[in-house]
């Protein structure tokens, strides 16, 4: 796959909506507006309801040539041939995970501290999600990580790293000097009353991110 645009990265909560239609939906909205990658992020699902849903987002982002990455789960990756997984801290190690996988085939990693992020570059990470940056109710449990210790993971490491945590329109402007590339969104994207709308203003806020660097 080509260079990949981890501007505004969208990740998804099936529980924000009342069935998959409706998510694959509000999905379609974001892709069509400017969400460069979606990651498929679903805690709570059955394997075999992840794997139908994983084919269904598969085929989406495929029409709108943006890459699929699926959350934890390297089987429904795999299975699904989407673009990649990313893993969390609990989750198989990236170097293990690369043994498994093509080289053309992306793996993220979360990182909270410098020190696991040094640990996931060095284990092979393609990129890193670092976070939560600000207060968020789509996980059960988050631990703050703080804009100072972002942008030290950002001037340490050498791969790309995106923000994540409680992103959104209004708080955007205080990572305008982080340096990261990209943000990944999903509650401010996906509850939005106008998707199409928030997308625009939120690759808006990015550009002046990377306009900084």
């Amino acid at each position: 796959m080509d260079k990949i645009d981890y501007s505004l990265y969208l990740v998804t909560d099936s529980n924000l909506f009342v069935d998959d239609t409706a998510l694959l939906f509000a999905t379609e909205q974001a892709l069509k507006s400017g969400v460069t990658l979606v990651q498929l992020r679903e805690k709570n699902l059955t394997s075999i309801e992840f794997y139908r849903l994983a084919i269904k987002m598969r085929d989406l982002t495929a029409k709108y040539s943006r890459p699929l990455i699926i959350n934890d789960r390297l089987d429904i990756a795999l299975a699904t041939a989407a673009d990649g997984v990313h893993l969390g801290q609990s989750d198989l190690p990236a170097d293990a995970t690369r043994k498994i996988v093509s080289k053309d085939f992306i793996i993220g990693v979360s990182a909270k501290t410098l020190e696991q992020a040094l640990i996931a570059e060095a284990a092979g990470a393609d990129y890193l999600g670092v976070g939560a940056i600000f207060p968020t109710t789509t996980k059960v449990i988050t631990k703050p990580t703080s804009i100072a210790t972002l942008k030290n993971i950002v001037q340490t490491v050498k791969i790309p790293v995106v923000a994540i945590g409680g992103i959104n329109v209004a708080n955007l402007d205080s990572l305008i000097a982080s340096e990261i590339s990209g943000i990944a969104v999903v509650s401010a994207i996906l509850t939005a009353k106008n998707i199409g709308q928030t997308v625009t203003q939120l690759k808006s806020k990015v550009a002046l991110i990377k306009n900084n660097l």
